[in-house]
């Protein structure tokens, strides 16, 4: 009896590492290139996110939603102009975390490329221009449609709970476009929201984070 227990506990192990998604990661030259660029809390910060991707990582696709919006919510907003001295300025996730100050656009990339890296479909993620009602100003939200008929659930940073667009009467939908399309919506100058920095011909994700088995 006991054999046959052991036996079905060691299956049992073997199965959970088989099946289970790998573990995600940040090389320790690139962390360490991260505390030389933008300091230690920087670095504890990268660390942190691959922490929340590795518990989010075999979980569903709303449960990802839901720590991947905690996640960036925590950090503080900023505009622009009082972090990169211009109006209009599309953070890569890097600088979203080196910086750790974000207004709207900076929060919605670094959500999308992290659900992505997650195995969400970048199929089911919009980037939404939108005008807040309640601030009066031009707004960007993540979207997230579970099929293409279903109403979308907005990923925000002005209200931190996920909630379907139809209940979100505070937003007025204008334009939406897939993370594909983000360099085009830049050139686009949609709802000005275009960086003014020509530096930005970058690849738009400079946080490298692999995953491997153990």
């Amino acid at each position: 009896m006991k054999k046959s227990l052991t036996l079905f506990f060691i299956a049992a192990v073997v199965a959970a590492i088989l099946f289970s998604s790998p573990e995600f990661s940040i090389a320790k030259i690139f962390l360490d290139k991260i505390e030389k660029e933008y300091g230690v809390f920087a670095k504890r910060r990268a660390f942190a996110l691959v922490q929340m991707m590795n518990s989010a990582k075999d979980q569903e696709e709303m449960d990802k939603l839901e720590k991947v919006n905690d996640f960036f919510n925590q950090t503080p907003y900023a505009s622009d102009k009082d972090t990169y001295g211009v109006s209009d300025y599309w953070a890569t996730r890097l600088e979203f975390i080196g910086h750790d100050k974000a207004d709207c656009e900076d929060y919605v990339i670094a959500k999308y490329f992290t659900l992505k890296e997650l195995g969400v479909s970048p199929k089911k993620l919009y980037m939404t221009y939108a005008k807040s009602i309640k601030y009066k100003t031009a707004h960007l939200v993540l979207t997230y449609y579970e099929t293409p008929k279903s109403i979308p659930m907005v990923l925000d940073n002005y209200n931190f709970k996920i909630l379907p667009a139809s209940v979100r009467v505070d937003l007025i939908p204008i334009y939406s476009f897939s993370g594909d399309e983000l360099f085009g919506a830049k050139q686009a100058q949609i709802g000005k929201l275009v960086p003014a920095s020509t530096r930005q011909t970058r690849p738009w994700d400079e946080l490298i984070i692999t995953q491997q088995k153990e």
